[in-house]
């Protein structure tokens, strides 16, 4: 008798299994500016909407694809996964140095997303008195993740701790500042905004039961608030994708922290409107359902809150009055 065909391995379902197949099936998304930013923005709600935690670590890998282009750098040789990593403040303390045989990256970085298991990151460090992006390889001595004390529910699965660098050897990438004054560093924000609509679409689903809306007017009260929130974020979302693809070389940058802010606003319409419609029971029977109202609910801090609005309304109040609000 013929040896028996041996069976194919189960497919990992881990967070860094799903995110590499899902690389190897889809491939690498329209750059911003190419001409096809509103479909590289479907993608990303479209993994928003499936999951969040998912989202997160692939939207990073993309949003690090662009940044090398249009930095001028090497690409990463394919099936590599990437992290952006960009969080400062206080407990920012890595910094870039000439050391033997090259740049070197010494410091801990703090809120660096799926330390655990991505291949190589982009990260910001000082050099002197100017901030630069570096490309290091994760897997080499010098590189070490502590425990984070990650007690997240909501995006629990991609745990979001520090990095410490001992010397770790690393290549420049761009000039002194070049991350944050390319044009694409806006461009990017708003592709994160788009996860973010995608579930918070996702959640409103479950408010569109037609037979359910028909005979409970609160039920169509709430679909009517997520359909008013959603729909206002959705078409400036489309519109500032024209608007890049019209002119890439510009930042763009109020009407992406308008975008974020709506949208951001949107997200929260949804998970209130919701919560009073449907009640506890979704939250606390349906893990899918009550994972991605949490995992939103934190995804959604990426944005700087009221201080996003601060700075909106002072660009804003430095037009004439007739370009601020044009129909």
């Amino acid at each position: 008798m013929p040896a028996p065909a041996p069976h194919a391995p189960p497919p990992d379902r881990s967070l860094e299994g799903r995110a590499r197949a899902r690389l190897r099936e889809a491939g690498p998304l329209p750059l911003p500016g190419g001409g096809a930013t509103l479909d590289r923005w479907r993608a990303l709600a479209a993994l928003g909407a499936e999951d969040l935690a998912l989202a997160k670590v692939l939207e990073a890998h993309h949003d690090a694809v662009a940044i090398l282009a249009e930095l001028g750098a090497d690409p990463v040789p394919p099936g590599t996964l990437l992290a952006v990593w960009a969080a400062e403040g206080p407990e920012s303390t890595v910094a870039l140095r000439d050391g033997p045989g090259g740049p070197r990256l010494s410091g801990r970085k703090p809120w660096c997303s799926g330390a655990r298991f991505v291949d190589a990151a982009l990260l910001t460090a000082r050099e002197g008195e100017a901030r630069r992006l570096a490309r290091v390889d994760l897997r080499q001595t010098g590189v070490s993740v502590p425990p984070s004390g990650w007690a997240a529910v909501g995006m629990a699965a991609i745990e979001s701790g520090p990095v410490d660098f001992e010397g770790a050897p690393c290549t420049r990438i761009g000039a002194p500042g070049a991350y944050i004054g390319r044009p694409g560093f806006w461009h990017g924000g708003a592709g994160v905004a788009a996860c973010w609509h995608g579930a918070a679409v996702a959640i409103a689903q479950r408010l569109a039961d037609p037979a359910r809306v028909a005979r409970d007017p609160h039920l169509a009260a709430a679909l009517g608030r997520a359909d008013m929130a959603l729909g206002g974020a959705a078409a400036l979302l489309r519109e500032l994708a024209a608007r890049i693809d019209a002119a890439p070389g510009e930042p763009h940058r109020r009407d992406v922290v308008r975008v974020r802010s709506v949208v951001e606003r949107a997200c929260h319409e949804v998970l209130d409107a919701a919560a009073r419609a449907l009640g506890p029971g979704p939250l606390c029977r349906d893990g899918a359902h009550a994972q991605r109202c949490a995992d939103l609910a934190v995804f959604v801090r990426q944005s700087h809150a009221d201080r996003d609005w601060a700075a909106l309304g002072i660009e804003v109040a430095a037009l004439a009055g007739e370009a601020r609000w044009p129909l």
